[in-house]
Order: structure tokens, then sequence, then C-alpha cells
């Protein structure tokens, strides 16, 4: 008897109506103008004493890399660009009348290795360049004056990555004022209990801090409106927060007739959630929302919306060319409409989180999106200095902190970014299992196993790390991700598929992308009747796409890639990648 296991996704998410909604509470002050910038180490930087007068100028979002110049001497991978220390300074007026609230720093992302101080304090260290974060500034705040905040960044590892990275504050940092007890960063969390063509229930979570010496007793108020500003749903909800504690609540809103998000049809919710201390507005948000529900299947592939669908889907780098990775929305809108006009209906993140505004575009314009952590993990792949698969490699890369940081950031990543309605799936990683970079397996001698019958990737090496830790590592790792986020399945792109099968690294996974393996879709979906398989990433060949219509049981493909890219360049002087649909 033929076993069917269907995976079942029905969602409601939200994201932004405003750039700044990521932040979930309080209010936000955009502070990217008028820094001072220098590329240098310097001592005492972070003191509000330091003579900054002969420092560079700069706004943010500011990528000092893609400024400098090119240089034979500098790594391959990263475009032939610097990297280097710098440091960061702005001086900001905390009115008096803010005295008694919270005073946060965010930051939307940082390269690489960072550090933040405030009047001379550190407030804390972030090492990975993709994480956004934020930190509580309020101890040291001199209210109704001036406040240096200091950021140094450390990018002189920098042959740290197989493409370009960008240097320095790339993205948006924010001033976040916020009262005493407020919803928690990322603290409002929308999922789906049920949803059809005529209702929809949903479940929201709100997470509340209370950072003040006494408790409170609050009124938690959710309000779904429709896009023509009609109240569809309302929940009032008491609570009561402890002293020094976050405490959080589930709510349920019912929608009859619910609109639905769709690739063609991205209809909008506006999701306001409001805290109340008594009478008193104490915090609220507002975000947009959308409504689908998504189905995968061993042997028929994906449905949105209860309608069969194949992906048409590109791989995408986060940079964009002579604008490095400090990229403005406007000209990721203009990357998208085309991309969507060629027919492209989704995108994959490679191979780390992305800006929240590339999310709030495909969130808009109706692309579905993978949302990826990590490339490497606790061991470096190779980074190539003089050229593509030339001369002699480096190993930098996130290897330094991945045990100490790994799960946190990809925690933060999942929280951040899990309202937004055009992610589908989680991906713990790209070609994490690439034969003998680093991993090996007895396998890769050629036993006759699967059709190999000489020794491929160079053959075992023995010395290599262990394929068979993968297991254990993605288990680790999806893990994190269904303790904050069950609604969405995980995946990860698999280069090595015919070792991975030897492991239990497959296993932790819902999705399973293959990497130019469209000879492995076959014989792996009759050995694996259970699992859902695409192509995670694939060249631009007719046959590639072929494997996927004449295969119902394979959802789509990712091209690589979407648009050119910086980095993994060949010999000088090419300084990036020519391979996507679409010129830099």
């Amino acid at each position: 008897m033929k076993t069917k296991i269907v995976w079942a996704v029905i969602l409601l998410v939200l994201f932004p109506k405003c750039a700044y909604s990521q932040l979930s509470f309080g209010q936000p002050e955009k502070i990217n103008d008028e820094w001072r910038f220098i590329l240098k180490d310097v001592d005492g930087a972070q003191s509000p004493n330091y003579n900054d007068t002969r420092w560079q100028n700069v706004d943010l979002p500011h990528d000092w890399s893609i400024k400098g110049s090119l240089s034979p001497t500098l790594a391959s991978a990263t475009g032939y660009l610097r990297g280097g220390i710098g440091w960061y300074r702005k001086t900001i007026n905390i009115p008096k009348e803010k005295q008694g609230e919270k005073i946060y720093l965010y930051f939307e992302g940082v390269y690489n290795r960072s550090e933040v101080f405030i009047n001379e304090q550190s407030l804390g260290k972030r090492p990975s360049g993709y994480a956004s974060f934020a930190f509580d500034a309020t101890p040291w705040i001199e209210y109704g004056k001036d406040n240096l905040i200091a950021v140094r960044v450390d990018h002189s590892k920098s042959a740290d990555s197989r493409w370009y990275t960008g240097s320095g504050i790339y993205r948006n940092v924010w001033l976040v004022y916020a009262k005493p007890v407020h919803i928690a960063q990322w603290g409002v969390y929308a999922y789906p209990k049920t949803v059809t063509k005529k209702n929809a229930v949903i479940s929201v979570d709100v997470e509340i801090e209370n950072g003040s010496i006494t408790g409170s007793s609050l009124t938690i108020t959710n309000e779904l409106l429709s896009q023509e500003g009609k109240v569809v749903a309302k929940e009032t909800k008491k609570l009561s927060a402890p002293a020094g504690q976050n405490v959080q609540t589930n709510m349920e809103l019912k929608v009859s007739n619910p609109q639905l998000w769709s690739i063609e049809t991205p209809n909008l919710y506006q999701l306001k959630t409001t805290v109340l201390q008594g009478n008193k507005v104490i915090d609220e948000t507002t975000t947009a929302t959308g409504i689908r529900f998504y189905t995968f299947d061993p042997n028929t592939g994906f449905a949105l919306n209860g309608q069969a669908l194949k992906m048409k889907g590109v791989c995408l780098h986060h940079d964009a060319g002579v604008l490095g990775a400090s990229v403005p929305k406007e000209v990721w809108k203009r990357r998208l409409l085309i991309l969507k006009e060629l027919g492209c209906n989704a995108i994959r993140c490679s191979h780390n989180p992305h800006s929240p505004e590339l999310y709030e575009l495909c969130d808009e314009l109706g692309l579905l999106v993978i949302d990826e952590a990590f490339d490497e993990w606790e061991f470096p792949k190779r980074k190539w200095l003089e050229g593509w698969n030339r001369g002699t490699p480096g190993f930098e890369g996130i290897v330094d902190f991945f045990e100490a940081w790994g799960e946190r950031d990809l925690a933060d990543m999942v929280r951040r970014d899990r309202n937004h309605v055009s992610i589908f799936s989680w991906s713990i990683g790209n070609e994490i299992d690439y034969p003998n970079d680093p991993y090996s397996h007895p396998i890769l001698n050629g036993t006759g196993k699967d059709g190999f019958t000489q020794p491929i990737f160079g053959g075992y090496q023995k010395n290599a790390p262990d394929a068979m830790r993968l297991g254990t590592i993605a288990k680790k790792l999806a893990s994190v991700v269904r303790q904050y986020d069950k609604s969405r399945p995980v995946t990860a792109a698999l280069a090595g598929v015919a070792m991975s099968n030897e492991t239990e690294y497959p296993d932790a996974l819902d999705l399973a992308g293959y990497n130019y393996t469209e000879s492995f879709y076959l014989p792996d979906h009759k050995k694996y009747p259970n699992r859902v398989i695409y192509g995670s990433e694939n060249g631009h060949s007719f046959d590639a796409w072929k494997a996927v219509t004449e295969n119902p049981y394979i959802f789509g493909q990712f091209l690589w890639t979407g648009i050119d890219f910086l980095g993994e360049a060949g010999s000088w002087p090419s300084r990036g990648s020519s391979v996507g649909l679409l010129d830099l």
C-alpha cells in the first residue's frame, strides 16, 4: 500500500506597513543622517571627548568596501575589494521629557564583528554581519544632553565569505523610545489555526516586556482591518505583567470570507495591536497582514490556496553592483518587478538573511521567498583568493563564532522575519554538505552505491570532518526554527545529495533542496517516497526545467542566479559573477 504524506501549512503572517514596523514596539526614529566615519582603528573613539572633526561625514546605510579601490592583492571571493576596521560616531540629544522611558538602539545589519557604545559604555557586540539586533541604552543615557553613539566594525578578516559582503553599517539604524512596559522586540506573531476560502481563525501571540519595578495590569487589543479600513475582527484580553519579566498572551481573530494573499493578488489587511494601562495607551503597533494556506505533497508538489503551482524561482545575493551592500529599497523594487515580468514567482535569499525591505517588497508584489540563514556551520568552506577554483584558498568565516552565536542568529532571523507573508520556508544552510569542503564520507570512494564506481570529489578524506555530524547539527537547528515558527517547513540546499543520503541530514528537513542534481530526482523519489524534493539551485538549461515540468513531485526550481553579483569572481580583473538572468 502506497503511503502518502502531505506537509501542510496554513498561514497568516504580517509585514510592515512602514519600514520600522519590524521593530514592533515603541516610537522608532530613523537616525541614518550625519554620522562621522574613519576607516582606521583608533584608541578612545568611544569617548565623547574624542575629537572626530577630521573624520569623514557619511549618511547611512554605508558600505565602505564598495567605495574602495580594487586590487589583485585582495580576495577574488569578495570581489577584490577591501575590508578593514572602521569607526562610526553620532551625537544625539535625548529630551528631558523622555526621562523615565526606555531608550533602545536598533541595527538592521552591521558587517561585521561590531561593538556598540553609548557615552563610552559598551552595550555589547554582534559578530554576525547579517543579524538585526537591539541594545538597551537606558542606564547610560543623559537626558536633556547630547549622547555619543560609537560603533566599531571589524572586517579585517575580509576574505570571510564566498561572495561580496560589504563592510560597515550597511543597513538602517533606529533610535526607539518606549514606555517601561511595552511590546517586546519582535513580540507580535500571528499564525493560523484554520484557514479556508470561506473562514479563517488566526492566533496572535503578543509578548509584553515589563522593564519596571512594579507589576502592571494591562489590556491588549488586536484589531484586523480590511483594505477599506473596516474592522473585520477584534479581540480584547486582560493581562498581568509581573515586574521585570516578559509575559505572553494569545488571542484569536475570526475572519469571514478572507481575501487570500496570492502571487496574482497579494491582498493585505492591517493588524493593529494596542496595549493599555488603565485607560492610557502605552504602546501600539500596526502592520499589514496577508492570509493564505498552502500544502506540500511528495507526489503532487506544491499548492497555494488549493491551486497547484510550480515555483519558477531565482537565487539572489544581497548586493547591487556599484551600490555594494547598501541597496535602496527603490532599486530592489525595480529589480523584483523586472524578475516578476520575466515570469519569476519565487526568491531564494542566498545565502543569508537579507534587508527587511526586500521581504516587504516581496510581500507587496506577490513573490514567494525562502529565507536562508547560513552558508557554513561549524567548519569553514574554501574562500578563493586568486580566482574561483584557482590557487590556494583561504578558510576564514563564521567558524569563529558559529558555536557561540549560530543558534541565536538563526532564532533572531526567524523571529524578525516570521511575520512576512512572502516567506514560505526557512533554510538552515546552503551546500553545507559539499563533499570534502569540508565534510567527507566513505561513499565518496566510489563503492558502487548510487552508481558511483569511481571516487568522486577526490574520494574519501579520512582526516576531514565526518559527514555524519550533518544530521546532528541539522536536527538541532531545525528545532530552533520550530521553536519560534511551527507554521513553515524547514529546508536546506543539498550539494552532496549522495553523501547526505548516508546521513540523517535530509531527515531533519521538511523540504529537501537539491543543488544541480536533477539526475537524483527520480531515483530518490522512489527510494524516499515521503521526501518532498525541489531544485534549490539550478543551471539555466532547458533540461533542468524539464525535470520540474515533467515530474509532478518536483514543486519548482531556483535558478543560479536571478541577477549578476559581486564576488565569487574569476581571475583578476573580474570582480563578480555573470550567471544572472539580469546584468548588474
